[in-house]
């Protein structure tokens, strides 16, 4: 498995981040994932069949960072293990999956797991400083002299031993509240806080794959206000297509909010969605999208080879020709298709064909790869090539080919297929041209 971790600054006056602010990135990183889970203090992710989903590590590490910035990432790091990758995170190093797993966890510090934090003072008295130097201590004397939980999540973090986690449901409407860092007076000033709500909304809005034509944000008004003024105000944004895309949404929210003026100081906003719709997706593949542009494949390759250039973008030719090696050819997309029709064979047609025949070592009479070949089927002679001459320097070489195939029968690789050159000098030499699926 594969883990990601994602770690947020704590709030002043506590030792970890808000529930709601854990609750919120958790939900916004849905999009990403469906397992996902609240761990101490960190939103953790099982990525390993997402990370070819966003393009690789790299890109949804990226992606990650980039968007999530407006949530309070301060950190991410990969892990084998959810408590792993967590203590990576913590120790400020990013890769933990780059070596054995024991050999990375022993060089952090203790205090990156969060069971061992309680214990630190006793630990450092006993020597201890890394997590190898707590893991080198005696089993027995762990388990007496401190809490059960210790060994359990050393051998959780080191893999030992099956995480539980409790993920993290989609809720099927989005509701979402913060309290503001300081009383706000001006209605436009609270879109540095709205910001926030509105990414959370967009995760929640991709990971369901839906976008949004109405939501709401509501502010509460100082508990010190007038007598005559109402504890709230709200404002309803719609758009004429269904949306979620964060930097649109907070716009047309910015150009709301510069018509607003508050009747009360403000310290808490809410954010909820009104209507929702399902979103047509936008294909990001150079591959046509029919749903999307009717574009057929001929245009889509045109469009690609004038992007990457003509030598870049190639398709395959049938050509007709007998010898296996010529069958096909590639040639540029843009050029006009010029092509004859092959002939049909009755004789089977291997799936994959080396670019090279293998010659194959001899027992006796009968070839050999990895075990002695049994031949099932054949021959089918081939013949030709005499008119196909390549000049190489001063020499020229012909491409003539005399051969007899077989389907021939390994037993740790399957159905091959083999030929014998006819008009060799060595009537014994087989060869491997290709293989069946």
């Amino acid at each position: 498995m594969l883990w990601a971790a994602l770690l947020v600054p704590p709030s002043t006056d506590s030792k970890r981040p808000p529930d709601d602010q854990l609750r919120g990135l958790s939900i916004w990183a849905l999009q990403f994932t469906p397992r996902t889970a609240i761990v101490e203090d960190a939103v953790v992710m099982e990525v390993e069949a997402s990370t070819r989903l966003f393009g690789g590590r790299r890109a949804l590490r990226d992606r990650i960072l980039r968007e999530g910035a407006d949530l309070g990432i301060s950190s991410i790091a990969w892990a084998p293990t959810s408590l792993a990758a967590i203590a990576f995170a913590r120790a400020g190093r990013e890769n933990g999956v780059r070596g054995a797993l024991t050999t990375l966890l022993d060089a952090l510090p203790m205090v990156t797991l969060a069971a061992v934090q309680p214990h630190v003072t006793t630990l450092s008295q006993l020597g201890c400083r890394t997590l190898g130097d707590v893991r080198g201590l005696p089993r027995g004397g762990i388990s007496r002299r401190f809490d059960k939980q210790l060994l359990v999540a050393l051998d959780q973090a080191y893999g030992l031993r099956p995480e539980a986690h409790v993920w993290v449901k989609l809720p099927e409407t989005f509701k979402a509240r913060l309290e503001l860092m300081s009383r706000v007076e001006s209605a436009p000033v609270l879109l540095f806080g709205a910001r926030r709500l509105v990414v959370q909304l967009c995760g929640w809005l991709a990971a369901r794959h839906i976008g949004t034509t109405a939501f709401l944000l509501r502010w509460m008004h100082d508990a010190m206000r007038p007598r005559d003024t109402s504890e709230s105000g709200e404002i309803t944004i719609r758009t004429a297509a269904p949306m979620r895309d964060v930097e649109h949404l907070c716009r047309l929210l910015a150009e709301n909010l510069a018509k607003v003026k508050l009747q009360a100081p403000a310290g808490d906003i809410e954010l909820e969605v009104l209507e929702v719709h399902p979103m047509q997706e936008l294909s990001t593949s150079f591959l046509p999208d029919v749903t999307r542009q009717d574009e057929s494949l001929t245009l889509v390759l045109e469009r690609i080879a004038a992007r990457l250039g003509p030598e870049r973008v190639l398709r395959p030719v049938v050509v007709e020709d007998h010898r296996l090696e010529w069958m096909q050819h590639w040639q540029p997309a843009p050029m006009p298709l010029q092509t004859k029709r092959a002939r049909h064979s009755r004789f089977p047609q291997p799936t994959f064909v080396l670019s090279q025949p293998l010659r194959l070592a001899m027992h006796g009479d009968r070839p050999m790869y990895q075990g002695t070949l049994q031949l099932l089927t054949g021959p089918h002679r081939v013949e030709g090539g005499w008119w196909h001459r390549v000049t190489d320097g001063d020499a020229q070489e012909t491409r003539n080919v005399v051969r007899d195939y077989w389907v021939a029968l390994s037993s740790h690789c399957g159905v091959l297929w083999v030929f014998q050159e006819r008009l060799a000098k060595e009537q014994t030499a087989w060869y491997l041209h290709g293989a069946f699926a």
